[in-house]
This record gives structure tokens, C-alpha cells and sequence, in this order.
């Protein structure tokens, strides 16, 4: 059997279950969707924000990419992909949360803490080093206080990525103007894949505490 297969058998068994007990939800959201929130989670197959948030379809609007990054807000040409998504989370279903949710032994962040893809070419890593360039300047901090190697560096690393997509979040006029109007607010939230703890990170001290 191959993987696709695999999913194919999946979708068999929610159609035939979770979509046939819900059927009025799915109807009701066939026309529209009014997420209360927007995650911005990593990639990672291990960590799937829907199922550590126990959240049914409809309820959170989530962006996925390498390291749960957000750029800065920039008006050159080109396909901001994260930008649009956050553009329309923000704009139009006007959410009124925005959660940021880095996660433990994350490759991106892995890979930004030792450079391993600088001076990869497009297609062998280079794509990979170009966005996790995002995370330089907070590297340059961890490395200095954790070095580069061992637990503790790859964990401040994980929440130092967090704290940059908050950052850059912040540099969006929209997202400005609303959380200044107080109709926006932004979260930072890590989870640990080995012991499946969420934590969230307190704006007051600038550490994350367990949920």
C-alpha cells in the first residue's frame, strides 16, 4: 500500500464518521468560515496544531512553514505567501487572535543554529537558508549565551524563533492598528514533542510557562 493510499483509506473513514456525525457543521461551513483565531506553526508533521489545540474545522485559520516564521512586513514585489495569509486572517475574517506556536527538535531552527544550508545552491538547501535567514541576528544571541550545540542552545533557538515572528508581526501597519485599538492580540506558545507540555509565553517576563 502506498502513503497516498493510506490517506485515501483515512478520507474512507472520515466521510463515513466524523463527517457523517457532523454533518450540519460541515454544512453550515460550506458557506463561509469565522475562525477566532490565526496559528502560525511550524511544518513539522509531528505537530499538528489542530490536534494539540483539540480544534474542529472552522475554528483556527493556520499558516504552516519552515520554523513557524513570519518576514517583515515588505512592499517589494514578489509572493509573500505568509504575508497574504496574514493579510487575510487579519483584514477580512478579521481575527481577532494571532498565536505563534514554535515546537521542540525543530530542523529549521536546527539548521539556523548551525548554518548548516549557508551557501547551499536553490534546490539543495538554498531555499532553506534564504528563509531561515530570518533567524541571523536572534542566532548570533543564542549562540553567545548557549553556543550551538546541546539542548539548551536548540531550546532558546526554538523560542528565540518565536519571539522574531512576534517581532515581525508587529512591523505590519495592520496588525498595528489593531492591536493599538485592542481588537488584536498576539500569543507566543511553544509545545515539547517529548513530553507534550504546551507553553506560553508571558509578556510580562518574556519566558514560557507551562499552559
Amino acid at each position: 500500500m502506498t502513503d497516498f493510499s493510506a490517506l485515501v483509506d483515512g478520507y474512507r473513514r472520515f466521510k463515513s464518521g466524523h463527517w457523517a456525525e457532523q454533518r450540519a457543521r460541515w454544512e453550515k461551513l460550506a458557506h463561509g468560515q469565522d475562525p477566532k483565531v490565526m496559528v502560525i506553526a511550524c511544518s513539522d508533521s509531528r505537530v499538528d496544531p489542530t490536534q494539540i489545540f483539540d480544534a474542529s474545522p472552522g475554528e483556527i485559520f493556520v499558516v504552516r512553514n519552515v520554523a513557524n516564521l513570519v518576514p517583515p512586513f515588505e512592499t517589494t514585489p514578489g509572493r509573500h505567501g505568509v504575508s497574504a495569509a496574514l493579510e487575510f486572517a487579519v483584514t477580512q475574517l478579521e481575527v481577532p487572535e494571532i498565536v505563534v506556536m514554535g515546537h521542540g527538535a525543530c530542523g529549521g531552527c536546527k539548521a539556523a543554529l548551525s548554518e548548516g544550508f549557508r551557501d547551499s545552491r536553490r534546490g539543495e538547501g538554498g531555499f532553506i537558508a534564504d528563509w531561515i535567514a530570518l533567524l541571523d541576528d536572534a542566532r548570533d544571541e543564542v549562540a553567545k549565551t548557549h553556543g550551538r550545540d546541546g539542548a539548551a542552545a536548540a531550546r532558546a533557538m526554538e523560542e528565540a524563533a518565536v519571539r522574531v515572528s512576534l517581532t515581525n508581526l508587529r512591523t505590519f501597519p495592520f496588525v498595528q492598528e489593531r492591536e493599538a485599538a485592542g481588537t488584536l492580540r498576539l500569543h507566543g506558545a511553544y509545545f515539547a514533542i517529548a513530553d507534550g507540555i504546551l507553553h506560553v509565553l508571558d509578556t510580562g517576563t518574556d519566558r514560557f510557562a507551562p499552559a
